[in-house]
């Protein structure tokens, strides 16, 4: 790669509709070039080469992996297939923004990161949420509620492809053999946040709902901090308004959505012991942005490329893995295995 330019050269793995999304957010960044598409199928490369303007195509990933023609790789696929794709990738000395969650289990995060390691490139979990400037904001006024003494997490999204299941119709989304699930999906947006903020938790302890195809429809998680606890709901069966709140002993910080933040507020303690007398203002403290959601991730990772760096400062190397024993730990309790852990 020619780093004088500042443009780095992204071929996309995965057609899918999160593809469609992380292109139009890096289009925002004018270092942002995608040069290529790998599909098992030509015609699908095709269609989606002309959907986006991508100039070049491959059927084979390790043709496109060993070429010249890109610097980097998104991958999106399903996520059995996330470490192997990686890795082979690296092999060929391509960086890497890898689609959460990073991989199967933590055995394949440690052997990405090796990778990462011995082939001196970029690896980075395409988590979204923890990149943006309303996160920022939550880590900047963190100090402000005092001694943080509960992070509580919420994320349930009633799956479209659930009325499938219900007909007797099991989709990727609900298969094993796919790495999938409502917390591979959907819960791991409230723990990785958790994890960034506070780090890894002493203790995990998890009850949840496993539909006959195996792999978890719903859960409830509670962690245990030094000096703090933190619970996660998270579902693919059922939906949820409750917000996110991170709790402290001077005020608390509030987030409307955990996976797409919109707004950010901070409310003080009430300081009256009675409860009487003037009410706490909450304040918005909101990052104002023009700028697509997708665009952060995208930044960072052409960022660190450009740098010379293996990985982010937030969403780092060390993150991504204790997000991985979370959910390891959270499967294991539940009884959710996938052949990738065999």
């Amino acid at each position: 790669m020619e780093k004088h330019k500042e443009r780095l050269r992204i071929g996309i793995v995965g057609t899918n509709f999160i593809s469609d999304w992380v292109i139009a957010g890096g289009k925002q960044d004018e270092r942002f070039e995608v040069a290529a598409v790998y599909s098992r199928k030509q015609e699908t490369a095709d269609a989606f080469a002309a959907k986006h303007g991508i100039p070049h195509t491959f059927t084979s990933l390790e043709e496109m992996a060993s070429s010249s023609l890109i610097d980097a790789v998104y991958i999106a696929s399903p996520t059995f297939l996330h470490a192997s794709q990686s890795i082979l990738c690296m092999q060929h000395g391509k960086h890497v923004l890898c689609e959460k969650p990073l991989a199967s289990n933590v055995k394949e995060v440690k052997e990405m990161i090796a990778a990462s390691e011995r082939y001196n490139v970029t690896l980075m979990e395409a988590m979204k949420p923890t990149l943006t400037p309303n996160f920022e904001a939550v880590r900047e006024n963190l100090k402000r509620i005092g001694t943080v003494r509960r992070y509580f997490g919420c994320y349930c999204q009633y799956s479209s492809r659930y009325d499938k299941y219900k007909e007797g119709i099991v989709l990727n989304a609900f298969k094993p053999e796919f790495s999938n699930g409502a917390m591979m999906d959907i819960g791991i947006y409230t723990v990785y946040p958790m994890v960034v903020l506070f780090g890894r938790p002493q203790k995990v302890d998890a009850t949840g709902v496993v539909l006959s195809s195996g792999v978890d429809g719903q859960g409830a998680v509670n962690f245990l901090y030094s000096g703090m606890n933190a619970t996660v709901l998270y579902s693919k069966i059922a939906n949820s308004s409750l917000p996110t709140e991170i709790q402290g002993e001077d005020g608390n910080i509030t987030l409307d959505r955990i996976n797409i933040i919109g707004s950010v507020t901070y409310t003080p303690r009430l300081q009256a012991a009675s409860g009487k007398g003037p009410q706490p203002v909450t304040e918005d403290i909101s990052a104002l942005t023009d700028k697509d959601e997708y665009y952060y991730e995208v930044a960072e990772f052409i960022n660190i490329v450009l740098a010379g760096k293996r990985e982010s400062s937030v969403n780092t190397h060390e993150n991504s893995l204790i997000t991985l024993e979370v959910i390891d730990e959270v499967r294991r309790q539940l009884g959710v295995v996938y052949p990738a852990d065999l």
